[in-house]
């Protein structure tokens, strides 16, 4: 009988480890179809969700949106070609356009120094990356060095995008991203408007970028970004015991004279620490919520991109489910994170029971 020798088992084994590893993150990532100019729709029943449940999501959210399940819209609400400012859900938008510049050899890579494109920054702010701005924890405008504290700070993202489209890509935002992304055929014309750095699109077509990172960066089989970006950023990557930034009237200072992308050096919420992670929210364990999830009945991957006035993309790889909601009824994120009972969970558990499969 032959004998099959230690090194040749060990060969076969990672050859089969392997090849396992490699189809199962084909079968979650897998998405059966992608929109053209215009989406495909599924009525829920053709999709295996409930209607009635997906109504009573409908009601409870109100504004305009779409459900997205395998890459076909299977619920709609609202004017759907309306074209509205997404405030600060636009922020991971910044964080692709990031990858983008490093592929592309303008950037070596997102720990490169902001200090380099020629900006005065204090001695204290030297260190300071393009990682920590898409973090929330470059101290820009506030007293602590970059990686030493969180801040929800809108100075820091007008700097982050300062940096990326007039200093490393010299263009303006929406040529910028259009000549990399226009391949996605946004049905309602997407753009970035003058006076701020913010998007304006129709929740159909800002559900397409809830898409590409579903998608890991392909597209209709073509992947326009590679996929190690996503598998090596799509997480929380802001330290769990991390501080919150020392609070105070004299604590800012936008010495830069950049101005806000829309709020303040140090605003909106108190709870990045564990699950924030270039610009998207995270079902993590928190620095003040350790022992609950952000959102408990939500799935382990579920992740959110969150703008003020109801603006919010919800992704949920398990099912490759989307839920872009445009000026929603979501109450409180901050206030309720970790609550069964609060309405970005509820809105989610509604949203993971309509699907039946």
């Amino acid at each position: 009988m032959m004998r099959i020798g230690w090194m040749d088992f060990q060969r076969s084994w990672w050859t089969i480890s392997c090849t396992v590893l490699l189809v199962c993150q084909a079968m979650a990532q897998s998405i059966p179809v992608f929109p053209g100019e215009h989406w495909q729709e599924r009525s829920p029943a053709e999709a295996g969700m409930d209607a009635q449940l997906l109504d009573s999501l409908v009601d409870m959210l109100g504004g305009r949106g779409c459900v997205v399940a395998d890459g076909y819209i299977v619920r709609s609400w609202g004017d759907q070609s309306e074209r509205s400012d997404w405030m600060s859900a636009v922020k991971p938008v910044f964080s692709t356009m990031l990858f983008f510049a490093v592929e592309e050899g303008k950037l070596t890579s997102v720990d490169a120094k902001i200090r380099k494109l020629g900006w005065p920054l204090l001695p204290k702010d030297r260190s300071m990356t393009f990682a920590h701005l898409a973090n929330m924890i470059s101290g820009y405008a506030r007293p602590e060095k970059p990686g030493r504290a969180w801040a929800y700070n809108d100075y820091a993202i007008q700097l982050y995008h300062l940096s990326l489209f007039d200093r490393v890509f010299k263009q303006p935002a929406t040529e910028a991203f259009m000549q990399r992304l226009g391949v996605m055929q946004f049905e309602h014309k997407l753009d970035f408007r003058e006076d701020k750095p913010r998007i304006r699109a129709s929740v159909r077509d800002f559900a397409r970028i809830g898409l590409f990172w579903l998608s890991k960066g392909n597209w209709a089989g073509n992947q326009i970004l590679p996929r190690k970006y996503f598998d090596r950023y799509m997480k929380p990557h802001v330290p769990r015991n991390l501080p919150h930034t020392k609070s105070g009237p004299k604590t800012h200072n936008d010495y830069l004279g950049i101005g806000t992308f829309g709020g303040g050096s140090d605003h909106f919420v108190d709870i990045g620490a564990g699950i924030y992670g270039f610009n998207w929210w995270f079902n993590g364990t928190g620095r003040l919520h350790p022992d609950k999830l952000t959102w408990p009945d939500a799935t382990p991957k579920t992740f959110m991109a969150v703008g003020a006035g109801g603006n919010v993309l919800v992704v949920i790889p398990e099912h490759n489910l989307i839920l872009a909601s445009a000026k929603g009824d979501w109450g409180s994120l901050e206030k309720g994170v970790g609550k069964s009972d609060g309405k970005f969970n509820r809105a989610v558990k509604l949203l993971l029971a309509s699907y039946l499969k």
